[in-house]
């Protein structure tokens, strides 16, 4: 296990719900061993006006779950994770329903982490693919 601590997707769900993975309806949905996941619903809050969902939904829906993930990697009383780079491959588009981000580790480092993002559709299609890139620096 990868985790510094314990933390379910419960405790990550209740945290104050004005940040903008609360706007637009992020909810973490499993941690195993190795991994984090969320969803993020493809509606109204999270298109483009084309009706389809907007490529920077899919990048704050990565960011949230690479940045959640390094906080929990390291002992979040002295230090925390900031997003340093981000990138994204959007493969097809998608009109409604939920995408789903696995979040995985590339690289765990002590002054940086790389983490893989995969999301898929309801019908289990990758819709994206990105890598986030995160400091650790000393919490302030």
């Amino acid at each position: 296990m990868i985790w510094f601590k314990k933390i379910t997707p419960a405790d990550l769900n209740e945290r104050p719900a004005d940040h903008l993975g609360s706007l637009i309806g992020i909810e973490f949905i499993e941690i195993n061993d190795d991994s984090i996941s969320a969803r993020m619903p493809v509606d109204a809050r999270t298109h483009q006006p084309a009706g389809i969902l907007h490529g920077g939904a899919s990048v704050v829906l990565a960011e949230t779950l690479g940045s959640v993930a390094s906080n929990m990697v390291v002992d979040d009383s002295k230090y925390m994770g900031v997003g340093l780079e981000i990138n994204a491959n959007h493969l097809r588009p998608v009109k409604s329903g939920f995408v789903t981000g696995i979040c995985k580790s590339l690289h765990i480092g002590a002054k940086t982490h790389v983490w893989e993002i995969k999301m898929y559709d309801d019908r289990g299609k990758m819709n994206c693919i990105s890598r986030l890139t995160v400091a650790i620096i000393p919490r302030i």
